[in-house]
């Protein structure tokens, strides 16, 4: 592993300048680019202490072998300048958007002497101006057949093209009206770029300029007494507002915008954006990004400029850059990045976060539709056999376990200062979660994080050795017959929800109970960095690795399996507490009442009616139970609370 300090520049010869650097690793590839306002300041920032860096980055710099830097006069330089590395080298430490799907766009190739009107995916080309994108190719093709009436441009292939050129005579588009058939010279190539600029307009939003014009050739047509040619431009007026119908109108202004969020954890984000142009959605995108180092929301602003926007003019049309782009946060440097969009468009970009009105509510939609993305793309990920078989195997070499973990155990507990302590043990085989497999345990002596999980390893594996030893013996197997061994398979690897203190009160309970073919990690939160037994440093995994997000997955239902437990033991305790004082209500009644309604919450929200048809509950019982649970007026008031001033109790421990 190379040493920083063995490639570190000399002190003083790192420029103060603006610039971009890129670090490479001994074989000469670039593993992360990177610009700053001072180069001198950032690069040095990565040559202190080591052990101060984050994860991440001590990672990237004992990767590297070497860092160079271009110098350049401006920051917006640098961010061209950065972006067009990026594109090139591809360095495995930078944040990477790739598409959650292939999303179509409408293209009209401008570049061709008659431009044609098509579907198009992939890559944008020069000389194309493109719409959208669109969610599914036939929302284009649907398009096309309406607006085509209108504005009859050529849509047919090239080959198509010149075959009916050669025969001199139009396809079927060209006899019913849907094209100006220019291959057989029905119009000229100026007449046939006006028509195509016209359907660019309308796409464009201008759309009200084009309804009007038409309106007044209607009106013309019919004062001449033109009645054919007014009725059709009348049905092509009733084909444009179909049209406009099916796109939602969001903003009433006419805006041109942007609107960007994100859904994300601490390895993956996902990013939708809606394309708001002439106030209604003209398209959508979403992207899902590996998120190779710790960013923040603004960071991940950054990186969408930068790689969407493009860095330069020759990447991208001044028409993909709208006057305003609504983030959910801005970056550190957002009027570089301003001044950068304003560049690529010819005018003034604005970046800002709404925060109110019609603006902000568009805003939440995205933010949603980016969310049920994330959902679907980690349900989608989880559900690969491929990314599973992957996941195990690195876990396998990652810990140096001797067989791959077909079946996991994660453990988590959750408490509120130390009281209510219980915990809960998930299951997953052959990188799926088994529910039936999951349990629940109340920890009686266990008051704090490392205690409690001491003493759950200690019962999960002291029944496993029981049922094991009644395996062996026949008569334990008759007396057993027909129950379920609930404990009877050891897992390959035990996960505890924690870092180095869970993970040594684990080993020490297995090592007490003589168990010793289980492997111990733990997974701590703050850094998602995997701690094994009597090892002073953590295992750190690659962010986009299967195997971290399989510890994730399999640590975060542990986590939810408890809080829900913990949540159930509350609601209960108090239920029980405030019953006590209710006269007449014995242990058979109280039972009943917890089993019709389970919890203070719906107890609360029950009539007098609802009680009564509980067995052995009269009315001035469940009137008097009634008001021994409502909740006081002033219990807001008067509840204690926390250094923030929330009455909300804090959860601590290691499901918190």
């Amino acid at each position: 592993m190379p040493d920083p300090s063995t490639y570190r520049p000399a002190v003083g010869s790192i420029p103060e300048s603006p610039g971009v650097y890129k670090f490479r690793d001994p074989g000469g590839r670039v593993i992360y680019v990177g610009k700053a306002k001072s180069l001198r300041q950032r690069l040095n920032s990565y040559f202190a202490d080591i052990a101060g860096l984050h994860p991440r980055t001590r990672q990237m710099v004992t990767t590297a072998g070497s860092v160079e830097w271009t110098v350049v006069g401006t920051e917006v330089e640098a961010l061209q300048l950065e972006y067009n590395w990026i594109k090139e080298f591809d360095p495995r430490f930078n944040v990477r958007y790739r598409d959650d799907k292939s999303y179509p766009s409408l293209a009209v190739t401008l570049n061709e002497e008659f431009p044609r009107l098509q579907v198009m995916r992939g890559p944008k080309r020069k000389g194309v101006r493109y719409f959208g994108p669109y969610a599914h190719a036939w929302a284009i093709r649907e398009t096309l057949d309406t607006l085509t009436r209108v504005f009859p441009a050529r849509t047919c292939s090239t080959g198509v093209f010149r075959r009916h050129g050669q025969i001199g005579r139009p396809c079927l588009l060209g006899y019913i009206g849907k094209c100006s058939a220019p291959c057989v010279g029905k119009v000229s190539a100026e007449e046939h770029r006006g028509i195509v600029e016209d359907f660019c307009d309308f796409m464009g939003g201008r759309t009200e300029q084009i309804i009007r014009r038409l309106e007044r050739e209607m009106a013309r047509a019919a004062e001449e007494m033109e009645y054919e040619r007014a009725a059709r431009l009348r049905d092509d007026l009733g084909a444009l507002r179909r049209a406009l119908e099916k796109q939602a109108v969001v903003l009433g202004d006419g805006t041109d915008a942007d609107v960007v969020a994100f859904a994300q954890d601490e390895l993956e984000a996902a990013v939708q954006v809606f394309h708001v142009r002439g106030g209604r959605v003209r398209g959508q995108r979403g992207w899902i990004i590996d998120k190779v180092e710790e960013v923040t929301t603004g960071q991940l602003v950054e990186q969408f400029l930068l790689q969407v926007y493009g860095g330069g003019a020759g990447d991208v049309s001044a028409d993909a850059v709208p006057r305003e782009v609504l983030v959910p946060e801005l970056p550190s440097e957002h009027e570089v990045y301003a001044d950068l969009l304003s560049e690529l468009r010819g005018s003034r970009v604005s970046l800002r976060v709404p925060q109110r009105g019609d603006k902000r509510s568009l805003m939440e939609t995205v933010e949603r539709n980016a969310q049920e993305a994330f959902a679907r793309h980690r349900v989608k990920r989880a559900g690969d056999l491929t990314a599973r078989s992957l996941a195990l195997s690195e876990l396998q070499e990652a810990l140096d376990l001797p067989d791959a973990p077909l079946r996991i155990e994660c453990m988590d507990v959750s408490h509120v200062q130390g009281t209510n302590v219980v915990a809960s043990m998930v299951v997953f085989e052959d990188g799926l979660a088994k529910k039936s497999d999951y349990r629940r345990f109340q920890v009686a002596q266990g008051t704090d994080d490392t205690a409690a999980m001491a003493e759950v390893v200690r019962r999960r594996f002291a029944r496993h050795l029981k049922e094991e030893a009644d395996r062996r013996d026949e008569q334990g197997i008759a007396a057993e017959e027909g129950r379920p061994r609930r404990f009877a398979y050891p897992p390959n690897l035990l996960v505890v929800d924690g870092g180095q203190p869970q993970v040594a009160a684990a080993a020490r309970s297995l090592s007490e109970l003589g168990v010793h073919d289980v492997a111990v990690c733990g997974l701590a939160k703050r850094m998602e960095e995997v701690w094994l037994p009597d090892d002073p440093d953590p295992v750190i995994l690659p962010r986009t690795s299967e195997a971290l997000y399989l510890l994730q997955r399999v640590r975060d239902e542990a986590h939810r399996f408890a809080i829900t437990y913990h949540r159930q033991k509350r609601s209960a305790g108090m239920l029980v507490s405030l019953l006590d004082d209710v006269p007449g209500l014995g242990d058979t009644r109280r039972k009943a009442l917890m089993k019709e309604f389970g919890s203070l919450k719906r107890l609360r929200a029950a009539t007098v009616e609802d009680l009564v048809r509980v067995p052995g509950i009269g009315r001035r019982t469940a009137e008097a139970v009634l008001a021994a649970v409502a909740e006081p007026p002033s219990a807001e008031d008067d509840a204690p609370t926390g250094d923030d001033g929330s009455s909300t109790p804090q959860t601590t421990g290691a499901a918190s």
